[in-house]
């Protein structure tokens, strides 16, 4: 077995990429009933289900649903009557499909050339992962085909989907897993391109133009969480396997993702290689429990599993010496991949023999334990603990894995893009039984005059758009791209239309400064619109300075504050008069004479620290200059 780990480059092995865009409706319905989606912590309430996987039409288990079953999870919902009702607690019927949602659809079907159909008809999508009360999602095919263009790059459209959004994951606590409501329900459009090959570079320019197309629309929700970029990933050795990886929900984490996704396709693929080589075959007297023998082991990890009553059980790999830590690029290795199937079925994690003795497990346990399961130096064994009712599943999941490495290559998962750029194992990809028909919903009919009335809807290019506002604000054109492409375009045009001040300066607080705060890791979902625009308001009014304004965001942003009042109150802001400014920096000029004796007009300098320390959001920065350089002057004339 090859051992040198190798460089990888994404432009060696074929890459293909497709992306499914999946984007909140601004409507103020949800899609079938009217409950207004509105965040909110407090749940007045609580109620649980088991979800369990059942036969499609056909006769058929989905693969997907199966594995989730494996679980046993209990599911934990909680909800508020404000934003939900019956029919998200599936105790009631799903109500008529929301106009506006129809409408905007349609629009985005129309702007994107996509065949709409005339007769659409709601399916059942299922999802046993408890996101979803009902055991499946709803969700219609709007139309087929269509493109648009990136630059220069021409990009085909698959197909466009209208369906529901799942609810909001909460937490898990051991067994149960907790969700909320709010979000479930939500309109979304769903739109998959076909697959491209392009420089992986270029990936981000893709999905930017066509979030601009749906932005031009003014009839989607903007904001973290409101759009969201799952990505398919093949390579050209890897016959025919296309594995999706959802939850980007960053465009900068695309390029990070696709570069990673390609290099475990290949480097599963040079792992597959080498477990035929070894002559791997696994029977059920290579899977032995290990509990009674390693009761001395002095491992912490061991031990907490025998205090919690756990099966240890150990499986031996004839031939496979090397193979679990075996790494043919950097991040890539089969232990990987099994850590991550264990940790799908909330089992912390599951030693390999390539890495022992390490974690309190001694080269003693390690002898014993190979007596024990007569095997020798050539081959492997992984150890793994976890309650009795769901080892013996584990393992089979493990063993049918590796199998799969083995024989075919590349798993066909669903994965799960990190913050980091990684994939990891979400669930294995569903098959054609995942969607049957929704009998509680009729079909729906698309007329022609609602055709008509998309292709007249159809909204300005993104580049009309940025020039329209260059002109109307009269700023330049990064900033205007930064503004119409952030989640405060609407609220920007609702400050200017209705407060006078200057567009240049509003639009670089919403982009610069919120964004900069949040680079700290301050949260701005925590400023509310309405808090934005009372401070223009205030600024308008004179009973704030500009300075004042960040400081206002941060203390809301960092969770001191919970309004505009708290805040001010907290961070001692108020507007004072520019006499009793000048009183101030009067005050602090005599008490720093020297400074000014021996530096002169440079003791603006170290003197404008002083004075701002002193009066930081009570003044405007130009009036501050203006007194403090005056007083200055006045002090070298008088000496």
């Amino acid at each position: 077995m090859d051992n040198n780990m190798e460089k990888f480059s994404i432009k060696d092995v074929g890459v293909k990429v497709g992306l499914e865009i999946h984007q909140q409706l601004a409507t103020n319905k949800k899609l079938f009933c009217d409950c207004t989606p509105i965040e909110s912590e407090d749940y007045t309430i609580k109620f649980q289900r088991k979800l369990r996987a059942s036969k499609s039409e056909l006769g058929e288990f989905d693969p997907a649903a199966l594995f989730e079953s494996t679980k046993s999870k209990t599911i934990m919902y909680y909800a508020n009557h404000e934003s939900s009702c019956l029919v998200e607690q599936d105790e009631e019927p799903p109500h008529e499909l929301d106009e506006d949602a129809r409408k905007i659809a349609l629009t985005i079907a129309a702007a994107l050339k996509s065949n709409i159909f005339s007769e659409i008809y709601p399916m059942r999508k299922t999802v046993i992962d408890g996101s979803n009360t009902t055991g499946f999602q709803r969700t219609m095919l709007i139309s087929q085909g269509g493109f648009y263009n990136a630059g220069e790059t021409k990009v085909g459209i698959q197909s466009i989907c209208l369906e529901e959004d799942a609810a909001k994951i909460l937490g898990e606590e051991g067994n149960v897993r907790k969700f909320g409501l709010e979000r479930l329900g939500v309109p979304l459009v769903e739109i998959a391109t076909d697959p491209f090959e392009v420089d992986s570079a270029e990936i981000k320019k893709i999905a930017l133009s066509l979030g601009r197309i749906l932005r031009s629309t003014k009839k989607v929700k903007r904001g973290l969480g409101s759009i969201r970029q799952d990505v398919n990933v093949s390579i050209r050795d890897g016959k025919g396997v296309v594995i999706e990886v959802k939850g980007v929900q960053q465009l900068d984490q695309l390029e990070k993702v696709v570069e990673y996704e390609a290099k475990r396709q290949h480097g599963i693929l040079k792992i597959s290689k080498n477990i035929q080589e070894s002559n791997w075959e696994y029977n059920n007297q290579d899977k032995k429990d290990i509990t009674e023998l390693f009761t001395k082991c002095e491992s912490k990890i061991i031990q907490n599993a025998i205090k919690k009553n756990q099966k240890i059980m150990a499986v031996s790999f004839k031939n496979m010496a090397g193979m679990f830590g075996y790494s043919p690029y950097e991040g890539i290795r089969l232990g990987k991949e099994v850590a991550e199937l264990v940790r799908f079925f909330g089992i912390g994690g599951v030693f390999h023999s390539d890495e022992l003795p390490n974690y309190g497990i001694e080269e003693s346990d390690l002898e014993e334990l190979k007596n024990f399961l007569q095997i020798n130096e050539n081959d492997a064994f992984l150890v793994l603990a976890s309650p009795e009712e769901k080892i013996h599943t584990v393992i089979d999941q493990i063993v049918l894995r590796i199998e799969h490495i083995k024989n075919h290559g590349i798993p066909i998962d669903t994965r799960l893009a990190t913050q980091s750029g990684e994939t990891k194992f979400l669930r294995p990809r569903p098959g054609a039984a995942r969607m049957y028909p929704e009998t509680d919903i009729p079909p729906i009919i698309i007329s022609k005059d609602e055709l008509i009335d998309a292709e007249k809807n159809i909204p300005k290019l993104w580049d009309d758009s940025i020039k329209e506002i260059e002109t109307k604000y009269e700023m330049n054109q990064q900033l205007a791209e930064q503004i119409f492409d952030s989640k405060y375009i609407e609220l920007f045009e609702n400050i200017i239309e209705k407060i006078k001040t200057n567009p240049t300066f509003v639009a670089s607080i919403l982009c610069s400064t919120i964004t900069n705060l949040e680079r700290k890791g301050l949260d701005s979902n925590l400023l509310k619109n309405e808090y934005i625009f009372k401070l223009f308001e205030l600024l308008e009014k004179d009973q704030i300075a500009k300075e004042s304004i960040e400081i206002i965001f941060e203390n809301i942003m960092s969770k001191k504050s919970k309004n505009i009042e708290e805040a001010m109150k907290n961070a001692s802001i108020e507007s004072i008069s520019e006499e009793d400014v000048d009183k101030i920096i009067k005050d602090i000029v005599n008490k720093n004479q020297e400074i000014i004796k021996n530096q002169k007009e440079r003791a603006m300098g170290p003197l404008m620290g002083m004075v701002m320390k002193e009066l930081r959001g009570k003044a405007s920065g130009e009036i501050i200059n203006k007194l403090l350089l005056k007083n200055i002057k006045k002090k070298l004339e008088q000496d």
